[in-house]
């Protein structure tokens, strides 16, 4: 198994948490010799799937981790001097939480496990066993006692009341376990009966049997709290991260460097210019440079929203609450009015309605930005100059596709943000092979134009990076619904060319790439549209979702049209997002320049974990935090919440999952953040 260890240094990270008003027993201590407890979890990892998750999820979130690897014969011994000591006179605990990989891995009675349980017991810091089975060490029966060990795939899990009450109340219905396959065990786990001490926080009626059991809880015993999972995961598993959210809460007691919230956001490519449509005789869509015999003469009919689509359009944004980003090229929609008497009802309709969604540049016709495309070969290469570099399209061409696109938006009163830019084909960044680098005219270009933001293609590169010095990609996913169908029947033949086999008549493109599975059989195009690729597409977008990634997708004008083939997609995200969450828990739908600068922040806010110059602490019921100077820091703290300023205090953060977050920076004439807590 490959494992992917994710290590900060924890040399210059320091933070003190007090222990009084978490709910958990303390040391009786004033406040003036209360203990400090660093805002810092430490991990003992096993190299298994379940570690690697929460390790996953504390990363993603921003929460500062120490990693103590089992198989690394160098690594450190924990030892009370490891886990504590005393710092200005106060008493010291290191970590304020503790994830193992079940309840005792350095086993029981060792010296190792007797100083960690001293060090739970003394600082009231708790554990979460990240995968155990069930037996009365961990406050559960054996499953032989009216329990189940065994798959879960598709087994229904509800929260508890106490759990509803305590660390997952944003949770609002059932979930279930993944069943993506009938041929494969995705997730084995143990079903039990709690004993005295245990509170369940999520139950499942016992396969087989009779009643519910456990999968995960609360155990409280010898002055020590754990959190006790039942059920393997790893962490791209729905089961997880519905929970992983509760889990790093539970762990850090509310109280933690670091916030999570789940972002959905969807571009609409090429707003006001027709789409190419594809050619199930040919496997390919004519007019592209890669489609053999086929040129924009042997497309037929080109995909074009209509009025009616626009109008769709509308009421679906107002009746789902959500709002679309319309990426528009304002040139190839007067091209396609001067072809037809200068009338184009679809723009009317947009334009009447351009205050219900967002607007984004998408350059006026389209044109590629990066090299001159020498479409004599298939695949494309770029074209030479006589002494054998690169023909680069003109720093002034982009330019013009820029601002031409952006004078036409403000001309006709939509809303845009000048800093956001989606190049056509994400062109002008590098295209492996053909291009290996930007060209070197689009970022001087954008800059020029005010560009800050340009959108990136996520499968290509799925890090925020620099162009030309000032300008930071935004990657996107592409959705799985393709740019060149307006059909389901359409879309069904385009996705089996692409996933079939060559021996069942398809490209053969899934048997090559190692990342890519081939259907066992090709889809029935009357069906498999719905049947097959909205619930993978769906399943893959909310899992996007719920990883705290706040990336945008991307679809294009023609899935709004014809068949509408976006819509379903989306219908399902929503209505499974809605039925498993609270409504203290809504998606996030941010526009592009704010998922910039969130994707920013967090890049800055990990180089400062990684070079150890975050400091955090709690000393009774006040949190101070510091980072190098121009770093926003992240901060989750339970409702009720205020900030020191130099004069009284604020409300601190938005509420969110019913906790308050916030990213932050000392105020005027402060060195550090400091947090009130209730």
């Amino acid at each position: 198994m490959t494992r992917r260890l994710h290590r900060l240094r924890a040399l210059g990270v320091t933070a003190a948490v007090g222990l009084i008003g978490v709910g958990l027993a303390a040391p009786d201590a004033s406040a003036a010799t209360a203990p400090r407890v660093d805002l810092r979890v430490l991990v003992v990892d096993d190299g298994a799937g379940p570690v690697g998750a929460v390790t996953a999820q504390l990363r993603g979130e921003g929460v500062p981790y120490t990693t103590v690897d089992l198989d690394d014969a160098g690594r450190p011994t924990l030892t009370s001097a490891f886990l504590s000591d005393t710092a200005g006179g106060r008493p010291r605990a290191k970590y304020q939480g503790v994830v193992l990989p079940n309840e005792a891995p350095f086993g029981a009675g060792s010296a190792e496990q007797t100083a960690l349980e001293a060090y739970e017991r003394t600082y009231g810091i708790p554990q979460l066993d990240a995968y155990t089975w069930a037996h009365p060490e961990v406050g559960l029966d054996h499953t032989d006692a009216g329990g189940y060990a065994g798959p879960l795939d598709g087994r229904t899990a509800t929260v508890s009341a106490a759990g509803k009450a305590g660390p997952f109340g944003y949770l609002k219905g059932p979930f279930s376990f993944e069943d993506n396959s009938a041929s494969v065990d995705e997730s084995y786990g143990f079903v039990a009966h709690p004993r005295t001490g245990f509170t369940s926080y999520v139950d499942t009626a016992v396969p087989g049997g009779t009643g519910t059991g456990s999968l995960l809880g609360e155990y409280a015993h010898d002055g020590r709290r754990e959190l006790v999972v039942t059920f393997a995961y790893n962490q791209y598993q729905q089961q997880f991260r519905v929970l992983a959210r509760g889990m790093v809460e539970w762990l850090t007691q509310g109280v933690h460097l670091g916030q999570a919230r789940n972002y959905f956001a969807v571009h609409v490519d090429d707003v006001f210019a027709p789409d190419a449509r594809w050619d199930p005789e040919r496997d390919c869509t004519p007019g592209d440079i890669d489609c053999a015999g086929g040129t924009e003469d042997d497309t037929g009919t080109p995909i074009r929203m209509t009025p009616a689509d626009a109008q769709y359009a509308a009421r679906w944004e107002q009746s789902h609450g959500f709002t679309l980003d319309l990426v528009y090229n304002a040139g190839a929609g007067e091209e396609w009015k001067e072809e037809h008497d200068g009338k184009d009802p679809l723009t009317d309709q947009l334009l009447k309605d351009r205050s219900r969604y967002r607007w984004v540049n998408h350059t006026y016709t389209h044109l590629f930005l990066g090299c001159i495309q020498d479409a004599t070969t298939v695949p494309w290469t770029c074209a030479k100059n006589a002494d054998g570099s690169t023909r680069w399209v003109s720093r002034s061409d982009i330019s013009g596709q820029i601002s031409d696109n952006y004078d036409w938006g403000l001309l006709h009163g939509l809303p845009l943000d000048r800093s956001e830019l989606v190049t056509g084909e994400h062109s002008g960044l590098r295209t492996l092979p053909q291009q290996p680098q930007d060209n070197p005219g689009l970022g001087p270009a954008l800059a020029a134009n005010g560009v800050r933001w340009t959108a990136s293609d996520n499968s290509r590169e799925s890090a925020q990076r620099a162009v030309g010095g000032s300008v930071l990609t935004v990657p996107r996913y592409p959705m799985n619904v393709y740019y060149n169908v307006g059909t389901k029947a359409e879309m069904a033949d385009e996705y089996n060319w692409i996933y079939t086999a060559k021996a069942d008549g398809g490209s053969g493109v899934c048997e090559d790439n190692p990342t890519s599975t081939c259907l066992p059989t090709p889809l029935d195009t009357a069906t498999g549209f719905t049947d097959t690729i909205v619930p993978a597409e769906a399943r893959t977008d909310l899992g996007h979702v719920l990883g705290n990634d706040p990336r945008p997708h991307y679809a294009h004008q023609s899935n709004l049209a014809e068949d509408r083939l976006l819509y379903p997609v989306l219908d399902r995200v929503l209505a499974d997002y809605q039925a498993l969450f609270a409504d203290n828990t809504p998606i996030v739908n941010l526009r592009q320049s704010a998922i910039g600068a969130e994707l920013k922040s967090r890049a800055t806010w990990q180089s400062a974990l990684d070079a150890g110059k975050v400091t955090a602490y709690r000393v009774g019921d006040t949190v101070t935090a510091t980072a190098p100077s121009g770093t926003q820091i992240p901060l989750t703290a339970p409702e009720g919440t205020r900030r020191q300023q130099i004069l009284g205090t604020t409300t601190f953060g938005t509420p969110y999952a019913g906790q308050r977050t916030s990213w932050t920076t000392p105020g005027l004439l402060q060195t550090a953040v400091t947090l009130k807590l209730p």
